[in-house]
């Protein structure tokens, strides 16, 4: 072997001995990582399990499944559902103190306000690397698991794009499988029919001790981005609820008047307040994570005539805080909204998605009500800022109509004891909050 080849494969193997050095230390900080993220999970589940059980002052209502497999409550009195949304758990080291802030927040307000239900519309988890540590999505799920089933609150929720990312170590099949588990007492969550896109199509009900439905809450999948690609998850090329989930929807709506026709036909004169007349269309609430189109258009029309009602457009309540286009919805055209005037059941729809955003207004007759965030960590400065923070309940009454209240989570006083001060400054009013949480 010549001095010029001995040079080369001398050279060769330095640089194989470097690549070896690399990827051991890699694989080390990824080892580290790992061992460091289960640890901070498992004591933020501890944290999570560290609060009290909801104080029902009366009986619990407790659902029951009927022929239909759906979860059914029964009650002639109001009906009350929390709506949380974009709850962003990260579930890693990198998140810890910040996933703990938004068990604290989610925990406190269900404690004060004792709702029937809770509706959690999807991005519970945010396993962005990044920002969380890890790539982990069970973590985040499982803290929000921890926290509802020690709660004991019935529960729910819907998936949004980054509850099971291209790169996350879960896919939205197996996320879906984590709230169907049999050990939970309290997740009323069901992965829906095999045969129709998405996971988490379902449909909860309120009956009345008549056996009619006074509300129903109709759950769907507005599935994630327009393929399941990591430069999707960037570019922000949002999907929607597909044709197939639509008409799951449509026929959900069918049976359900059918139900209540069938119960109205053996009734006699005068049952149940005469007030027959408001059961032969079942009013349903459809909950999900991306905005529709619609909703977009909607508030462009508001904005365009100075948030001045027209014929088809009314403004109700709070804000679009949202820069740039406002209102992200999913691409593409679908026809949930078209049936949903068509049948003139759904009388509400609740999303997230978008944190700045918690305006109410309402097209064709049917409101479009943002929920209010918790996120504390997917948006840059969000830790520190509090009016998108909150919950909204959801009012139903036994004679069909209903009503949507929204509640800050620092202005309302629903803050308990936790391990964190926060110190948020209220920016679209420009009011500073010291909120008490003890050390």
């Amino acid at each position: 072997m010549s001095t010029k080849e001995r040079k080369v494969k001398s050279k060769g193997k330095k640089a194989l001995r470097v690549i070896a050095v690399i990827l051991a230390i890699s694989i080390g900080l990824v080892a580290i990582a790992a061992v460091a993220n289960t640890i901070i999970v498992n004591k933020t589940i501890e944290f999570a399990r560290s609060f009290e059980a909801v104080d029902f002052e009366e009986k619990q209502l407790v659902p029951q499944k009927d022929e239909n497999g759906n979860w059914v409550f029964t009650t002639d009195d109001d009906f009350r559902v929390m709506h949380l949304t974009d709850i962003h758990l990260g579930g890693g080291f990198l998140s810890a103190g910040k996933d703990k802030k938004a068990l604290n927040a989610v925990a406190s307000m269900i404690l004060a306000e004792k709702p029937d239900l809770v509706i959690a519309t999807g991005d519970i988890a945010y396993p962005v690397p990044f920002q969380a540590g890890t790539a982990n999505n069970e973590s985040g799920a499982n803290e929000f698991i921890a926290l509802m089933e020690k709660l004991g609150v019935y529960w729910t929720v819907t998936f949004g794009n980054h509850d099971a990312e291209a790169y996350s170590y879960f896919d939205r099949a197996s996320v879906s499988e984590f709230y169907s588990s049999d050990d939970l007492k309290y997740c009323l969550f069901q992965a829906g029919p095999a045969e129709v896109d998405g996971y988490g199509n379902h449909t909860i009900e309120v009956k009345n001790t008549n056996g009619l439905i006074t509300q129903a809450f109709i759950m769907l999948d507005s599935q994630s981005y327009v393929t399941d690609t990591i430069i999707d998850s960037l570019s922000g090329e949002y999907d929607n609820i597909h044709a197939n989930q639509v008409e799951w929807y449509k026929s959900e709506v069918q049976r359900m008047n059918a139900e209540n026709e069938a119960v109205i036909n053996q009734l006699q004169p005068g049952e149940n307040g005469g007030l027959h007349k408001d059961f032969g269309v079942v009013k349903t609430q459809c909950f999900f994570h991306i905005p529709l189109v619609e909703t977009q258009e909607a508030w462009y029309e508001l904005e365009a005539n100075n948030f001045i009602d027209t014929e088809s457009v009314k403004y109700i309540d709070g804000i679009i805080g949202e820069t740039g286009i406002r209102v992200f919805p999913g691409k593409g055209e679908d026809d949930l909204f078209e049936t949903m005037v068509e049948l003139g059941s759904t009388k509400a729809i609740h999303n997230g998605h978008d944190h700045y955003n918690n305006a109410e207004f309402s097209k064709d007759g049917i409101i479009f009500s943002y929920g209010n965030s918790i996120d504390y960590l997917a948006y840059i400065g969000i830790n520190n800022e509090g009016s998108q923070r909150g919950c909204s309940i959801i009012t139903c009454k036994p004679d069909t109509s209903f009503s949507i209240d929204k509640y800050n989570y620092y202005a309302d006083g629903y803050y308990q004891p936790g391990l964190t001060n926060e110190e948020v400054v209220m920016q679209f009013e420009d009011v500073t909050y010291q909120v008490p949480i003890e050390e």
